[in-house]
């Protein structure tokens, strides 16, 4: 069974074990995403104030995004930092990569580290509610030790970079 979304496909196949049993996979194929840590100075990233519609509520993330068809992951993080932040940076460097939900999804998602940034005219996705706030790292932090960032991307970012 597949069902086709705008973005992503839902699949029901039979999958073969390593051990030569096979069993029932249900799962989103993902064409993979960018997440980008903006850094205005050494001292401070841009952060987002996201409504996510499938949560019903805000969440805070970093800039991120999903890869469009044929597209590379830097292509994407350099337009999805630019929509989200409306920044554009002259150094966008790979820190690795994380697969967020290996159980019931095959999304990679690519994590870059921005540096050098200057304002970039961009249009922002019509769908998006997003507001954009400058924070130090001790501000990030205390925003997670109070809960207030729990987004697995972004935590997995921040760790990438240091930052927690």
């Amino acid at each position: 069974m597949k069902v086709k979304g705008k973005k992503y496909t839902f699949l029901v196949r039979e999958a073969k074990l390593p051990d030569g049993r096979t069993t029932r996979v249900e799962m989103i194929e993902h064409p993979g995403a960018a997440l980008i840590i903006p850094f205005i100075t050494s001292r401070k990233i841009i952060m987002l104030r996201q409504y996510r519609a499938v949560l019903g509520r805000y969440l805070y993330e970093l800039p991120a995004g999903t890869l469009e068809k044929g597209e590379k992951p830097l292509s994407c993080a350099q337009r999805e930092l630019a929509e989200e932040t409306g920044y554009g940076a002259k150094k966008l460097t790979q820190l690795g990569k994380i697969i967020p939900v290996p159980g019931y999804s095959d999304e990679v998602i690519h994590i870059f580290k921005a540096e050098g940034l200057a304002r970039q005219d961009a249009v922002k996705d019509v769908d998006e509610i997003i507001q954009t706030f400058l924070m130090s790292r001790q501000e990030v932090l205390s925003h997670f030790r109070k809960g207030k960032i729990v987004d697995g991307k972004t935590i997995c970012a921040l760790a990438f970079c240091g930052w927690l």
